[in-house]
């Protein structure tokens, strides 16, 4: 049974599909007049739903994320004013409240402009605003992976081994086969370090799950303050064995940590 939600851009967690394959991030509300909730573990259960890549690599560090999030906090804690009589503990959970409003603007405006990149690919035309992100993307893919063909955008996939995903972009043909994934962020021109070992994790296992196993895959970074930035980090074949490799051993771990059976 298949639900499918009209969050054509859903969120980057707590993603499941179907067993052909298909998105189901929401399921109804026992009551349908409530309308749709997000997808839970026990609804998996009840469904014979298969996680997400992005979902099982959950239960791997992120230091990249971890480390944006500890900054967020320290900028927080330095610029916020401490109102009078205020108990430290009092401003510290103010500032820890002030750096996720912060973190969730920027995820939403990194949001859109993935959505907005998404959409030129789906043939939606972008809004004013984000045409300069959009336009730089573009032209960065197609510099870095001429298109013999068109691209196919959001493939969505349930492998027999047990997960399924959805890619931003790939192409499979005569000449070769790409699997890309976009990444919105804040970074400068200076910046060196950008790609991070879970990343290469998410498109090993994309490019196994749409049967791409030599495909070649990298990560486009569109940066959200510098619009027009955008960098290419394309995996060697080296790392994303082993990102495949960690990938099995994350879905071994979520399987026995959460119960969940496993499709034949």
């Amino acid at each position: 049974m298949t639900f499918l939600s009209n969050m054509t851009h859903a969120a980057e967690w707590g993603h499941w599909y179907t067993r052909d394959g298909k998105p189901c991030y929401e399921v109804p509300y026992a009551d349908p007049s409530k309308g749709m909730r997000s997808a839970t573990l026990k609804d998996a259960k009840r469904l014979g739903l298969v996680p997400g890549v992005t979902t099982i690599i959950q239960g791997a560090a992120k230091p990249g994320l971890e480390r944006w999030k500890v900054t967020q906090g320290i900028l927080s804690a330095l610029t916020l004013p401490r109102l009078p009589d205020e108990s430290l503990d009092a401003f510290a959970d103010r500032a820890m409240l002030d750096s996720r409003e912060q973190a969730r603007k920027a995820a939403e405006r990194g949001t859109a402009i993935h959505a907005a990149i998404q959409g030129h690919y789906e043939g939606v035309s972008p809004d004013e605003p984000l045409l300069a992100y959009v336009q730089a993307t573009v032209k960065t893919v197609d510099e870095e992976f001429p298109p013999a063909r068109k691209w196919q955008s959001e493939a969505s996939f349930a492998s027999p081994l047990g997960f399924g995903g959805k890619t931003d972009l790939c192409m499979n043909n005569e000449e070769y086969a790409v699997v890309l994934d976009f990444k919105t962020k804040e970074f400068a021109d200076t910046d060196k370090k950008l790609a991070w070992d879970e990343q290469c994790i998410q498109l090993a296992a994309y490019r196994e799950g749409l049967l791409m196993p030599s495909a070649r895959c990298a990560n486009v970074y569109v940066s959200v303050n510098n619009p027009g930035l955008v960098r290419v980090h394309e995996w060697p074949e080296v790392e994303l064995q082993r990102g495949w490799k960690m990938f099995q051993a994350l879905m071994d771990y979520f399987y026995a940590r959460t119960g969940l059976a496993r499709i034949a």
